[in-house]
């Protein structure tokens, strides 16, 4: 890499910094670092595919690459519901894979300094381990998921053979 595209790449991830993706499973609304989304689709025909966990929905052909498909709703032990034509899809990239997230609903792109994030509470362990900080928007709060931490190592690896 060239010291131009150095360049160019360091301005494009300060230009993202502090931007989030917000998005709702039932009334909670959660928020994930921009710079992980790649697009947001409309649910697509999702093929199952055998001995994945019940919230790897299965996969789907998107413009000839295979993406994983997580029901966030699912991963976060709520009850399925019927997708509808509100339900997205966030397709992001982490730990080095393509991966769709069925959300209930996207709402917007929000920009939330680091100042405004404060860290999840201590609970109990393993509880909070998505939840990467707590953004305050006026008087609302937003779940910062942290997007390397939504899959295990195993999960990862599970995925990567697909």
């Amino acid at each position: 890499m060239n010291e131009f595209e150095q360049q160019n790449l360091a301005e494009q991830e300060d230009t993202l910094k502090g931007k989030y993706l917000t998005f709702y499973i039932e009334d909670d609304c959660y928020g994930i670092a921009i710079r992980y989304v790649t697009e947001i689709i409309g649910v697509q025909p999702i093929t199952e595919v055998p001995e994945l966990p019940e919230y790897i929905r299965g996969i789907i052909n998107l413009r000839g690459k295979i993406i994983p498909i997580m029901d966030v709703r699912l991963r976060f032990k709520k009850p399925f519901l019927e997708y509808d034509d509100r339900t997205c899809v966030i397709i992001v990239e982490m730990n080095e894979i393509n991966m769709g997230l069925v959300v209930d609903r996207v709402a917007e792109v929000l920009y939330i300094p680091d100042k405004d994030i404060a860290p999840p509470p201590e609970i109990s362990k393993g509880h909070n381990r998505y939840i990467q900080g707590i953004g305050k928007v006026g008087d609302d709060v937003k779940l910062i998921l942290d997007c390397n931490k939504i899959l295990t190592d195993d999960e990862i690896e599970q995925l990567l053979q697909l």
